[in-house]
């Protein structure tokens, strides 16, 4: 669910871009005319443009000081706790073999169990997010932080198949609306100008959760299996948990609900702030229900394209530690380690896409190569199913390929959508697209149990995001063919 709204962080990075752009506009007196009004009076012009241009650029200047002043104060928080919402959902897949192998589950079994941790959390969300607008969002993603937390703590406790499915249905409902809480949050703080950067910030924070969380994790199950008699796989989820409720506390007595509430800032920098805000909102004229967005041509396709999407990432992130232990390597913290690869790689291919994209107002064709680019990596992966080394050269570029189109993808949705039904629309792609996290491990874990190999698998994934790049290609509407608008400093 951390990927919803990453198009807002694309179109308003591009348009971010016009703060760099105000500079002073000083010209000597009597310098050639702009317009009619320039050659009729250039001195006065001259003077009044100047000193416009001096104010505009100061007012920037100063608005992007309390920006920075802003993020300094909330997002290292907040990155670290989506940091852990990620790897809350992942984590299931490092404890996989001993969790497996002390309570005797089946690939099915296992796929199931990480599936019920989508199905709760697509259930509650909706009502998850009623509430968060009633009581605050401050409070609200502090009560989701300390109940996931104690959630995942209690896995440890999970003795037999039947107690892990509920606990991971549990922890699902706990987390439900994390996600989009956050990102309403950062609307009450950033202006449109800034609020794709910080929103950027969220997804890279995503990407370093599997590359820190993959060695982390392998380091506790292999160093402290056994430790006062406790399995490995049960330090995991204890570690992972007890974190989540600090953090829950943090929020709660360190962030602020409002900008009125922040006594970190003065009261010119609270009205400043305010006001930069609070315009987009003023002028926003466009409103589309969310009907009228389902009914739009082209929305449906989003639906089934992040689907699609969402069946490639869950197959990346709940399969990988068990391809790389399929291949010859058994070393946990190895695992770990070299399970890092593929978001190192979709890290940064995360950030030079996104700089390519936002430049060229491309992003439909950005969404396709980077399918193409995942497809490779899982047909390659299923090829090289017994070759370590090139395994992880496959995963490389499946993690390039699929970590990278998620938030390419988000920047599609906001060209069919806007105003106040932009944001039940871009949920319900959302949610659309997590069911692809419930079909893709039990499908993965159906297939291994059927066939004894993970391979065909991984060729079915493949066939399946072939055809996603296929649609984005050839089965979009116009308005979404459509370039961006760029900024030309």
């Amino acid at each position: 669910m951390s990927q919803i709204d990453f198009a807002a962080a694309r179109r308003a990075s591009s348009v971010s871009t016009v703060d760099d752009a105000l500079e002073p506009s000083l010209e000597p007196q009597g310098a050639g005319a702009r317009d009619g009004a320039d050659t009729a009076h250039p001195e006065g012009t001259g003077k009044e443009r100047s000193h416009t241009g001096l104010n505009a650029t100061s007012e920037n200047l100063t608005l992007s000081a309390i920006v920075r002043k802003v993020t300094w104060r909330l997002m290292p928080v907040i990155m670290t706790c989506y940091l852990f919402a990620f790897f809350d959902r992942i984590n299931i897949s490092f404890a996989k073999f001993q969790l497996q192998s002390q309570l005797g589950l089946s690939d099915t079994a296992y796929g199931l169990g990480a599936s019920l941790f989508v199905i709760g959390y697509v259930l509650f969300e909706v009502p998850s997010n009623l509430f968060l607008y009633k009581v605050g969002a401050r409070r609200w993603i502090a009560r989701i932080m300390i109940s996931w937390g104690i959630a995942t703590a209690l896995m440890m406790f999970v003795s037999n198949e039947w107690q892990f499915y509920a606990l991971r249905f549990t922890i699902g409902a706990m987390e439900a609306g994390f996600a989009p809480g956050v990102l309403y949050y950062l609307t009450l703080w950033f202006p449109a100008s800034h609020r794709g950067r910080n929103t950027s910030l969220l997804f890279l924070a995503s990407a370093f959760s599997g590359l820190l969380g993959a060695p982390v994790s392998g380091l506790v199950l292999g160093h402290l299996d056994g430790v006062l008699g406790v399995p490995g796989w049960h330090w995991l989820f204890l570690l992972g948990g007890v974190p989540c409720v600090a953090l829950g506390l943090l929020v709660l007595r360190f962030l602020d609900d409002r900008i009125e509430d922040a006594t970190w800032l003065s009261t010119g920098e609270k009205a400043q702030l305010s006001q930069h805000v609070t315009a987009p909102q003023k002028h926003s004229t466009r409103a589309h229900s969310l009907i009228g967005a389902i009914r739009t041509p082209g929305f449906l396709t989003l639906g089934l394209v992040y689907f699609l999407i969402q069946v490639a990432s869950y197959g990346l992130n709940f399969w990988a530690p068990h391809l790389i232990r399929a291949a010859g390597t058994h070393n946990p913290a190895m695992i770990g380690f070299l399970t890092a690869v593929p978001y190192i790689c979709g890290a940064i291919c995360m950030v030079v896409v996104g700089r390519m994209s936002d430049a060229s107002g491309e992003r439909r064709k950005y969404v396709c190569a980077l399918l193409v680019l995942a497809a490779a990596g899982f047909v390659a992966a299923g090829v090289f199913d017994t070759q370590t080394t090139w395994l992880i050269v496959a995963l490389g570029v499946m993690g390039a390929g699929v970590v990278a189109s998620i938030p390419a993808f988000w920047a599609l949705p906001p060209k069919l959508l806007s105003g106040a039904g932009a944001a039940g629309g871009i949920a319900l792609i959302n949610t659309l697209g997590q069911l692809g996290g419930i079909v893709s491990p039990i499908m993965v874990g159906r297939i291994h149990d059927l066939t004894g190999s993970t391979t065909p698998a991984l060729y079915v994934i493949g066939a399946m995001t072939v055809v996603c790049a296929l649609i984005v290609a050839f089965a979009m509407p116009a308005a979404l063919r459509d370039k961006d608008p760029t900024h030309t400093r």
